[in-house]
């Protein structure tokens, strides 16, 4: 810079231009002392280019030759490298094969489960493949087809199952008549079983009761797997004494749809669903059942078939209540059976009441008493049913009270209103058999001879008693004490005596044409009957084994039944007698203007005295003992002459003082006083 800057530029390029000359002379010299070497070295190297032209042409030679020998080798090479690379994919195809059958074969497995119906283990394995095998080899494109019909699948099943739900809802309502029938046999079985072992304690011991076998089933039942088919259901008792095995209801009705149906929904996160559905399905079906035909009343068989579906239901309920967690609950249960309840005891009130025959009632006084023990025996409560049957048997006491109705006019009507001739001792042996009769004086007597009383009071008798029977029938497996039994059995009876034999005997002493002996023979079997009653008590008393003493025993009124019929028969005597004696006081022709009197009494009063005669003969011949004959004659007999002679008085009194009669002559009177001396002697 200071060169340029400067005024020495001329001077800086003079030395520089000396400085390159010795330079120059320096490099000229170095050469001339190296320049031999250098020619020496140049023609070396023109020899080592000869050299290598030979070289090169040998190594071309060698490279041609190589080149010629390596082409085999080169296509075996290549060879060899594609069946290397045939190889490697050959392994990698192999293990993803391996990964991808398990998939298919599990599929397989699953679309054959799901043709062969097995919907829970077809479940089982779409969750194995879901969540253990898919998502090995979920990049390829049939695994994602897969994957989207896992949830169609689901579906599938969920419907399959719920169509086979439907179908055992369908099953069970065909059945549960079937079932309730096989449920109500068992239970009249153990009833008759528990019959035997109370009468005959010592066999006990070598038989199990049903009660102890269904235990015993239910624990079994507990452990049963869901897919399993062999369902407990109503089990039955072996009994030595059965040839026929009672079927229970996992004959009749295959349970396994229902288990299946809940554990499929279980495991898809629906239980609830399911559950809902079944209770809602089985409510339906509940109110169905619980309808009662319109005819149910007629036969028994109406309402054998209404406790047969109602005992089906609920016997199937019990078994799906054991059987299964939850899928139906004891509140639930409780629930139906509440409204059971109260709808079947509603239609038994309503279709009873249309029934007048007592065996009908009787027979289904019996049936309901085997419903109400079936469904006890499943731990149903059924105080209710016996309740409403206490009011059934109010009922059952009308019908029989109108059936001895038209039984006691039988028998009085068929009467003959004539004591009871006998001639041997069997014939007297049997009617004493009939009827609690004793007199020595007629046992001294030889055959023939005649009861005092007529057919119609051992008839009467007997059927007081077979009435006392029909309503004990009513009281048996009512669970009533026996204090209850006895009233009800005495207050029935009173009924009897007081209301119904009472009609029938006022009925048949009332009646048009009824002659003095009959009414007087019915005073002589009043008599003997209101003597029976004592034996009636004890009658009573014996089968129930209540003594009469006791507070609150109701007492008979047959004493007073009988009392009141005599009366009425002595009543209708006095009656008649008047009416006959105004009869023949209608023939009586008094001429009041005659001037003469008859040289005798009026003939009509001289029948009218025959024919009273004759009517006290009826009294005082009459056969029997020694206090019904005083009876007779001396009660009846006597208040009937002086009724009719008070009678008789007071109407000729009256024909004399007739306001027709305006006068009267001395001979006419004088004739009048023949009739009144005639009837006085």
């Amino acid at each position: 810079r200071s060169v340029y800057d400067g005024e020495e530029h001329g001077r800086f390029m003079e030395k520089l231009e000396a400085r390159i000359r010795n330079h120059d002379r320096e490099i000229e010299k170095m050469c001339n002392f190296h320049y031999q070497g250098f020619v020496d070295s140049i023609t070396e190297l023109l020899k080592v280019r000869g050299e290598a032209q030979k070289l090169k042409n040998q190594v071309t030679d060698t490279n041609r030759k190589l080149q010629n020998e390596g082409k085999e080798l080169i296509i075996a090479m290549e060879e060899l490298k594609q069946c290397r690379l045939q190889q490697r994919n050959i392994s990698a195809t192999v293990d993803k094969l391996t990964l991808c059958l398990p998939v298919l074969e599990m599929y397989s497995k699953l679309r054959e489960q799901m043709k062969s119906k097995r919907h829970y283990p077809a479940l089982k394995t779409l969750e194995h493949l879901e969540h253990t095998y898919l998502p090995q080899v979920s990049h390829y494109r049939f695994c994602k087809i897969m994957v989207d019909n896992i949830p169609k699948l689901r579906e599938e099943i969920k419907e399959v199952s719920m169509s086979d739900l439907k179908d055992f809802l369908e099953s069970i309502r065909k059945h549960s008549d079937k079932i309730g029938e096989t449920a109500m046999k068992q239970a009249q079985q153990q009833r008759n079983l528990d019959n035997i072992v109370s009468q005959h304690p010592r066999i006990s011991g070598g038989k199990k009761s049903k009660k102890e076998v269904c235990a015993s089933s239910d624990l079994e039942v507990k452990n049963t797997s869901p897919m399993s088919e062999q369902d407990s259901g109503i089990l039955d008792v072996e009994d030595e004494d059965e040839d026929e095995e009672v079927p229970g209801a996992q004959d009749l009705v295959d349970f396994s749809p229902v288990y299946r149906c809940l554990h499929i929904y279980s495991v898809l996160g629906a239980r609830e669903t399911f559950e809902n559905y079944y209770r809602k399905q089985r409510r339906k079906q509940a109110r169905l059942v619980l309808q009662p035909p319109s005819n149910m009343h007629e036969t028994l068989d109406g309402y054998r078939k209404y406790f047969n579906q109602i005992v089906g239901f609920f016997v199937v309920e019990d078994h799906i209540l054991h059987t299964t967690q939850g899928l139906v609950n004891r509140a639930y249960i409780d629930e139906l059976w509440e409204m059971a309840l109260s709808k079947t005891i509603a239609a038994l009130r309503t279709h009873s009441s249309y029934c007048s025959d007592p065996s009908l009632v009787l027979d289904l006084k019996n049936l309901i008493v085997l419903f109400a023990d079936t469904l006890q025996g499943y731990g149903f409560p059924v105080n209710q049913l016996f309740d409403m049957l206490l009011e059934i048997q109010d009922q059952y006491s009308e019908t029989l009270l109108k059936k001895w109705s038209g039984v006691f006019r039988n028998i009085l009507d068929s009467d003959n209103y004539s004591p009871i001739p006998v001639t041997n001792e069997e014939v007297y042996k049997k009617i004493v058999g009939q009827f609690p009769f004793q007199d020595a004086e007629l046992e001294k007597q030889p055959f023939p001879k005649k009861f005092p009383f007529s057919e119609f009071v051992p008839k009467v008798y007997n059927q007081i008693k077979e009435f006392i029977y029909a309503c004990l029938k009513f009281s048996e497996d009512l669970h009533l004490s026996s204090t209850e039994v006895d009233d009800m059995i005495r207050k029935s009876t009173n009924l009897l005596l007081t209301r119904t034999l009472s009609n029938c005997l006022q009925n048949v002493i009332k009646r048009k044409n009824v002659g003095l002996t009959e009414l007087v023979q019915i005073i002589i079997n009043t008599t003997h009957l209101e003597k029976s009653c004592k034996f009636l008590e004890e009658f009573i008393t014996n089968i129930t084994n209540v003594l009469p003493e006791t507070v609150h025993t109701t007492k008979l009124y047959g004493t007073t039944t009988f009392k009141d019929a005599r009366h009425a028969a002595e009543e209708e005597i006095y009656t008649n007698l008047n009416q006959k004696i105004d009869q023949f006081l209608q023939l009586a022709d008094y001429d009041w203007m005659a001037m003469e009197p008859g040289s005798k009494a009026s003939d009509y009063l001289v029948d009218l005295i025959g024919f009273l005669r004759s009517t006290f003969a009826v009294f005082t011949h009459l056969p029997g003992d020694v206090d019904v004959h005083s009876t007779m004659s001396g009660k009846v007999a006597q208040t009937a002459c002086m009724s009719a002679c008070k009678h008789l008085s007071t109407s000729l009194m009256q024909l004399l003082l007739e306001a027709e009669v305006r006068q009267l002559t001395l001979g006419a009177l004088q004739q009048f006083n023949l009739d009144v001396e005639e009837c006085e002697r």
